[in-house]
């Protein structure tokens, strides 16, 4: 019998063939006289562009043509908004080249085609662009004050959009609370900094009138779909390729960057290979960022510690422009109550634009800054009441019966209220205190500290919404001659092992093997309907609709065998590449089977049963088709969820602060983590491995930092810190599997828990460690040395 693949540690089947150096990324595809893009950007976050000369540029050797706004036709528009909601009035977003004003530094305002980039990087420098500089205000706090520059005309007090959302009746409860607790909270901006930078190719065939796209991207049939609609072409002519992606982490799914119109524009233009690699520093310049929120958060409680109320008044940072919406804003500001049984909540933000970087979602997407504002508030209540950290959340979280819980007035961001799902939360709570041994630490603690040793213990608790929809779909087809399952899907995969847990699926279905399943996402031409791969739904939407299509297929390969063998289709297994009659030796390949549902099976029938090695007893002369039923083994099916599904998890660690050299090793970390049903344990390890990676980043050294001028000093990662493999600790995964009765599979999303509550758990571990020393709260991230040593300072 074949041993069940699903919830099983496979091998993920990509791994050799990357490890090997075989990938094929954008900048390997082979295009014959290529001609390559170098852009003009701004160099000043705020001025009035008065002209732009290109003629030297033009007459440069090698040069092909010089693109300003005045020469890309009806290019020269303001891109998509991408999320509309009411809360934004005349939203504004980035045109492909700047007209008539800059407004962040590195904004594209000219692009240049040349023979190599050498060229075009040369001749870029000869583009004359008069400026007028205008005063900025980077910081936002001062962005929303009457006196401050306006990033946009439009928009009083740069605020781009107001929002205010209510559950339950917090003023009454507010009036009756026996305490109050106050705390604000900060979370500066970072960067995804994927090992890939982006790069976009094109090319256009005038014959056949079909453009071809190859781009790194994490949406390749929305970027199909926006090309045909803005260059004005068929969809049938437009293809968009995501070849091996080197991570995405949310930068890469944008629609558009102005190198993804540019670009193929340039190749229709021009009839040669278009192709724009991005260089590090431009990744930091040109590309969207993330996470700058300022909350001011307040928890009402009685004096047993149980919040009756929260009200989290914020600030998001959205940059110079709004392209997604307020969909970050939205996305903290309905999980600001984390797993908590908080019935009245009244939460506020407003988004403002700042002459920076435009933001749009990164890992975590706005889950880490209200997870940070949450989980400070907690500790300082426990504080405030003489509890102990584990036991305010004891008092406080949902209790397993109690579920469903609906969040009436807080709207997610598929617009429903939020429902949280399913969950054990007290378990996850007891299972990190005993991993942790909290018990005990008091003593540990004390005794390291007679040793000059200061050890801190930090925890955080948080949930995530994944498995938005709108929807998915999933093609599977069985080959006539080599048995092997073939599944396409719109999503694309930047490393998340897609092709084997969706192989996984697959092979439970049809019994065949892990690797004999071979997917291909990534292309419009092999599946022409889906959204994108983001915001943890892969293995909720993709995989819940190839499931789909993989029972359509196993009803159709069982009907056919019981046909053909002669046998009840009760009778029928499917295992080790074959159908069975359960208890014999009879059985007929998945080959023959597909074949002989095939309309030219009469042509490879034998080639199908030359290829198989099973014993005479699989031949067979039976008829393959049921009455009605469609030749082929194949199906196409998609899903589409009702609502979100809520993962959660509680992260804990136990850290060492040095006070003299104010710095922080992290000793133990431990998590505790539900996706629901785990389809392969193994990846969801590596997913959450990688979130806390980049949550340990963000936690201590990523900040992108500007100077008041609106310059990014930082731009390189050289002063960009990005934490090495020796300062990412080893982390103990538990998990817990508590199924989410929202679709078929049991499954909820992974990919950005682990970078959600990693700054919470660092900066309570180091209050912790520091606390004789009476150096006050940690309410910033990342967490620097420079801050240990000034609250260190102070005290």
């Amino acid at each position: 019998m074949s041993t069940r693949a699903f919830g099983a540690r496979v091998q993920r089947n990509i791994d050799p063939q990357l490890l090997r150096g075989e990938g094929s990324f954008v900048d390997d595809i082979p295009l014959a006289g290529a001609l390559h893009v170098a852009f003009v950007r701004s160099p000043f976050a705020r001025a009035r562009i008065n002209a732009i000369d290109i003629s030297a540029a033009a007459a440069h050797p090698g040069v092909a043509a010089v693109y300003t706004c005045d020469t890309i036709g009806e290019l020269d528009r303001e891109m998509p908004l991408l999320i509309p909601h009411p809360s934004m009035k005349d939203a504004r977003t980035q045109r492909p080249l700047a007209r008539g004003d800059a407004y962040y530094v590195g904004q594209t305002v000219a692009m240049v085609v040349a023979v190599d980039r050498y060229t075009a990087e040369d001749a870029a420098a000869l583009v004359d662009v008069d400026y007028d500089p205008l005063d900025v205000e980077i910081e936002l706090e001062k962005a929303i004050l009457d006196e401050a520059p306006l990033v946009h005309e439009t928009h009083p007090n740069n605020v781009a959009a107001h929002f205010v959302q209510v559950s339950g009746h917090p003023d009454k409860a507010i009036a009756g609370a026996e305490h109050v607790t106050r705390v604000k909270v900060r979370v500066d901006r970072s960067t995804a900094a994927p090992m890939e930078c982006r790069a976009v190719a094109a090319t256009f065939d005038r014959v056949t009138g079909e453009l071809t796209v190859w781009d790194g991207t994490q949406a390749p049939i929305s970027v199909r779909g926006g090309l045909a609609s803005i260059l004005k072409l068929d969809e049938d002519k437009v293809r968009v390729i995501a070849p091996h992606v080197g991570g995405g982490f949310g930068q890469k799914v944008l629609l558009f960057y102005p190198d993804e119109l540019l670009v193929p524009y340039a190749a229709m233009q021009l009839g040669r290979p278009v192709k724009y690699i991005e260089d590090r520093r431009e990744n930091f310049v040109g590309s969207s960022q993330e996470r700058t929120q300022i909350h001011t958060i307040e928890l009402y409680a009685k004096k047993t510690g149980e919040v009756v109320a929260l009200r989290d008044s914020f600030l998001h940072d959205t940059g110079a422009f709004i392209p997604y919406g307020i969909a970050i804003a939205q996305v903290a500001s309905t999980s600001i109550a984390g797993p908590y049984r908080i019935p009245n909540i009244w939460v506020e933000f407003t988004a403002v634009y700042t002459p920076t970087v435009p933001i749009t979602p990164y890992r975590g997407c706005g889950r880490p800054q209200a997870c940070f504002a949450i989980e400070r508030a907690m500790d300082q209540l426990a504080d405030e009441l003489g509890l102990d950290r584990f036991e305010i959340r004891r008092r406080n979280l949902i209790a397993d019966a109690e579920f469903p819980v609906l969040r009436d007035g807080l709207l997610f961001a598929d617009g429903l209220a939020v429902s949280l799902d399913s969950g054990q939360y007290g378990k996850a709570l007891e299972m990190l205190a005993e991993r942790l041994d909290v018990d005990n630490f008091a003593a540990e603690q004390e005794k390291a500290r007679r040793e000059g040793k200061h050890l801190g213990l930090g925890m955080a608790f948080y949930v995530e919404g994944t498995g938005l929809g709108p929807y998915e779909g999933g093609h599977i087809k069985i080959h006539p001659i080599t048995g092997k399952v073939y599944v396409n899907t719109g999503l694309t995969s930047q490393g998340q092992g897609h092709d084997t847990v969706f192989a996984q699926i697959v092979a439970d279905q049809l019994g065949v093997k892990v690797e004999d399943v071979i997917l291909v996402e990534g292309d419009t031409k092999a599946f022409d309907w889906g959204v994108a791969t983001f915001a943890s739904r892969a293995a909720v939407v993709s995989g819940n609709a190839i499931h789909k299509s993989a029972l359509i297929v196993r009803q159709k390969t069982l009907t056919a065998a019981a046909n053909m063998l002669e046998a009840d289709i009760g009778d029928i297994e499917l295992r080790d590449g074959a159908a069975w009659v359960k208890g014999t030796d009879r059985a007929v390949p998945l080959a023959a089977i597909a074949t002989a549902t095939n309309p030219l099976r009469y042509a490879f029938n034998e080639a199908a049963k030359a290829a198989t090695q099973f014993a005479p007893a699989s031949r067979h002369d039976g008829p393959a088709l049921a009455e009605g039923q469609h030749p082929g083994l194949e199906a196409t099916d998609y899903y589409s969820p009702a609502c979100a599904t809520w993962a959660y998890g509680v992260h804990g660690a136990i850290l060492e602060v040095d006070p003299e050299l104010c710095s922080v090793k992290v000793k133990r970390y431990v998590c505790i983590h539900d996706c629901g049903n785990m389809i392969n344990p193994m990846i969801v390890e590596g997913q959450v491995m990688g979130g806390i990676a980049q949550g340990i980043g963000g936690a201590m050294y990523e900040r992108i930092e500007f100077d008041s001028d609106g310059n990014l000093v930082n731009a390189n990662f050289v002063d960009f810190l990005v934490p090495y493999a020796t300062e990412v600790p080893q982390v103990e995964i538990l998990h817990l599997e508590t199924p989410s009765p929202l679709n078929p599979l049991g499954v909820k999303g992974v990919g950005e828990a682990g970078c959600i509550p990693v700054g919470a758990v660092i900066a309570s571990g180091v209050e912790d460690a520091l606390r004789p020393f009476g150096a006050g709260r940690f309410h910033q991230v990342p967490l620097t040395p420079s801050m240990i040593h000034a609250a260190l300072a102070a005290a």
